[in-house]
């Protein structure tokens, strides 16, 4: 079984609720016939009935729930919430109204607060910040973690490196140039995210263009800070760094260039520098090795909300639809 197939056998066996706020796209119905179908996920539609019949004409959508913002009996309720949680921020009731009525994404974030719903998935018409903001907003940040930051899991075909070919790469979608403590909570969050989704140890690399002092220069201490603050924070977790790429995965040259390290040549997690680094790395990989890339998918929130790319299929939601159920099942 593939990786997928084993987030969705995991999903199937407790079921979650995914709410779905981008009901103005074919891509969301195509994706909710198919999780419906295959008893993935139980799913919230946002929108009112006219319009979701009219955009998912065609489409078998037997056993959604459609909540419509403006006759749903609960949105009073959130009106309320969202009043009481940016109060400080000056929002009036009459604004709060207006953003629950019209921005479903705040809508569905409010379902997910309230626990009617177990997490969101969108973004497919929606940039990352339109998705991220009213998580920030509403939801706030994990327990126990400083920052949202966002992770791509990789699955390369015919490969024995990382996890049979799985790996974690992070931050390749959201935090643009992380200082070493941020880079630390990346590494953190990320070993976390891979014990969820993949099932295994983590092992977890810092990357950089040098390895243990092979090159000097402001971008590699930022990288050995990081370790240094990542390890002092989670001492039992398998890390190591600074790696360069082929001695972080070859297990061959992990030997040479950096002999005694328990992660070197066996990184499952790849934590990159910066988001130029993450996210040409993770297209790379994903255009050359014709690798399987589910993301960007986010971590420190609170509840599970996870963006897409604007580019993204049917089949990418209907994967992170499933992704989202399992780390619900994880936030219990």
């Amino acid at each position: 079984m593939g990786f997928i197939d084993v987030i969705k056998a995991k999903a199937k066996a407790d079921k979650k609720v995914i709410v779905l706020p981008e009901t103005e796209d074919k891509r969301t119905y195509e994706a909710a016939e198919a999780v419906l179908k295959e008893g993935t996920a139980n799913l919230i539609l946002v929108g009112s009935k006219e319009e979701i019949e009219k955009n998912g004409a065609g489409f078998d959508l037997t056993g959604a729930v459609i909540v419509d913002p403006a006759t749903d009996e609960r949105t009073a309720g959130y009106i309320a919430k969202l009043v009481e949680l940016r109060q400080k921020k000056g929002m009036t009731e009459e604004q709060a109204k207006e953003i629950l009525l019209t921005n479903y994404l705040y809508y569905g974030v409010m379902m997910v607060k309230m626990g009617d719903a177990d997490g969101m998935v969108s973004g497919a018409c929606h940039s990352t910040a339109d998705t991220l903001r009213p998580c920030l907003q509403i939801l706030k940040t994990k327990p126990g973690t400083k920052l949202v930051s966002a992770f791509f899991v990789m699955v390369v075909p015919d490969c024995e490196m990382g996890e049979h070919g799985t790996f974690i790469f992070g931050d390749s979608g959201l935090e643009q140039n992380p200082d070493p403590e941020k880079l630390a909570a990346i590494a953190i969050s990320s070993a976390e995210s891979f014990r969820t989704l993949v099932g295994a140890e983590p092992k977890v690399a810092m990357l950089s263009h040098s390895t243990k002092g092979s090159a000097k220069h402001a971008d590699v201490d930022k990288v050995v800070e990081a370790t240094k603050i990542a390890k002092e924070a989670a001492p039992e977790l398998m890390l190591d760094g600074e790696l360069q790429l082929d001695a972080a995965i070859v297990p061959e040259i992990g030997e040479s260039k950096a002999p005694g390290s328990k992660v070197a040549g066996h990184a499952n997690v790849l934590i990159f520098p910066d988001l130029d680094a993450g996210n040409i790395g993770y297209k790379l990989v994903q255009r050359l090795a014709k690798a399987e890339a589910y993301g960007p998918l986010t971590q420190g929130i609170a509840k599970p909300v996870n963006d897409l790319s604007r580019g993204c299929s049917a089949a990418d939601i209907e994967g992170v639809i499933a992704i989202t159920a399992v780390q619900a099942q994880a936030a219990e």
